[in-house]
């Protein structure tokens, strides 16, 4: 425990009231109060956004990344919360003007997971089997994966979509394999998808945590939590996120990795992304390898690389204008 806390001894941690929103808060003021102690008190304030209480519609027809995030960030903006914790995957690529993405933690798994009966596959489910999804992204590649799929939009926390199978609705589920672990849930998963063939969302399993940019107090006291690892592939796959300007309309993934070198050998940072069209296809996928400390800059370049190949106009063909609120 460090014995120099900083001034600030009072937290306001925002967060979305869902269960997985609340375990990942509870998770970072846990680990802040594991290091600072009694220096320090950390206050969970529960908000509401757009995203939770529009449950009737994809997400790519009201307003794309920023409903889940907005709200919270708004309050951030006026001073009536000092730290937001987001999944990395849910967060624009561009941050309003004042707030900054300070601290992330060591990432959980990226993979997307498979929820249905015992012995499903996605490969191998019969045609017409029902996969129900809440990201473009996860159907265009379970199609390219399975053409005989029905894929079926659902909304909802993670147990309400888990739920969805008992209700008869679809008859498998595709989740993000970190929210099922978080919360306990991975004894329901039948199926870990390969990230070569369904490739993570920019940010999945990563959590993010936000601050207003100037203020240094609470800049502090997070910094013990960042993991400098995590930091280096968030910023690539935030940096190819920013140039596609992506969110919900478009299906986009991104995946970073930081290899090390054999013997004494430089670690290098390989990073693959793509663009594919909500119905499997065209797919237009690049990677690229580089220095760990130029991973912003691979992820632009690996953006680059994409439009060059066409996958613009998969972009301009589905992109909607963002929406705050």
């Amino acid at each position: 425990m460090n014995d120099e806390a900083p001034k600030t001894k009072h937290l306001r941690l925002g967060t979305r009231a869902s269960a997985l929103a609340l375990w990942q808060a509870k998770h970072v003021r846990d680990a802040l109060l594991a290091h600072w102690g009694d220096a320090l008190e950390v206050t969970l304030v529960k908000i509401v956004t757009k995203g939770d209480q529009i449950l009737d519609r994809p997400l790519n027809q009201v307003g794309g990344k920023g409903l889940f995030v907005n709200a919270i960030e708004d309050q951030l903006l006026a001073g009536e919360i000092d730290l937001a914790v987001h999944s990395m995957k849910d967060l624009p690529g561009h941050p309003p003007e004042g707030l900054a993405i300070v601290c992330t933690p060591e990432r959980a798994d990226p993979r997307d997971a498979l929820v249905g009966p015992p012995g499903s596959t996605l490969a191998g489910a019969p045609a017409g089997t029902r996969l129900g999804t809440s990201s473009l992204r996860r159907g265009a590649l379970a199609r390219r994966i399975n053409p005989g799929l029905e894929i079926v939009s659902i909304r909802g926390n993670v147990p309400t979509r888990i739920a969805k199978i008992e209700e008869g609705v679809v008859d498998l589920v595709l989740l993000a394999a970190a929210g099922l672990q978080r919360l306990g849930l991975d004894a329901q998963i039948v199926e870990y998808l390969d990230i070569e063939a369904m490739c993570p969302a920019a940010g999945q399993g990563i959590l993010a945590l936000e601050t207003r940019a100037g203020d240094a107090a609470v800049h502090e006291l997070l910094a013990p939590l960042e993991d400098p690892r995590t930091a280096i592939v968030a910023a690539a796959e935030r940096a190819f996120l920013a140039r596609l300007e992506g969110g919900c309309q478009v299906p986009m993934a991104c995946h970073a990795q930081v290899v090390e070198g054999e013997g004494e050998g430089a670690a290098s940072l390989h990073v693959r992304g793509l663009v594919v069209d909500p119905s499997g296809a065209p797919l237009f996928d690049a990677r690229k390898v580089g220095d760990p400390s130029d991973a912003a800059a691979l992820g632009r370049g690996l953006a680059e690389t994409l439009l060059r190949l066409g996958a613009g106009a998969i972009i301009e063909a589905h992109k909607q204008a963002p929406r705050r609120g």
